[in-house]
């Protein structure tokens, strides 16, 4: 088995950045005390999580542009995991009890052009550059989560 750990657990009223919480409630909608602008085309039980890599927020600070972990809206910025592995049909534990299942890559949404340099979205668009973009989640089976808790790749 692959394992990493919940680095940030990011939540908003709507619209990003996101905002670091040291714990959270996982439902099948998602984190308790979490929403969403345009529930058109964010939340609901097959988008009820966004999660992110650390280690792709790094690197694209490392091309220049000023993204930090909660700045494009994901939920869960995961650390240690190879990323590449993290496509539709994964299942993951987080922590000792919550499963979530990756259904799709996100799409970058317009809100975000802070997060990248000459406001180019399409950096983590998987279409142009894939493994860089974010994923949606539904959630199996709810619970508590918690920053430092043990990220499973469930075979």
């Amino acid at each position: 088995m692959t394992y990493g750990a919940i680095f940030q657990i990011n939540i908003s009223q709507g619209g990003v950045p996101k905002l670091a919480v040291r714990e959270a409630e996982v439902t099948e909608l998602g984190l308790v005390g979490d929403a969403h602008h345009n529930t058109k085309v964010h939340g609901g039980p097959t988008r009820a999580l966004c999660l992110y890599a650390l280690e792709r927020i790094l690197a694209l600070q490392a091309e220049g542009h000023p993204i930090f972990p909660g700045s494009t809206g994901e939920n869960l910025t995961l650390v240690g995991l190879d990323w590449d592995a993290i496509v539709p049909g994964v299942r993951l534990r987080l922590g000792d009890t919550v499963e979530i299942e990756v259904t799709k890559y996100t799409e970058p949404c317009p809100k975000v052009t802070a997060s990248f340099a000459g406001a180019d979205i399409s950096r983590m668009a998987q279409d142009k550059h894939p493994g860089w973009s974010r994923v949606y989640a539904r959630v199996v089976t709810p619970g508590h989560i918690a920053i430092g808790d043990r990220v499973t790749l469930l075979a």
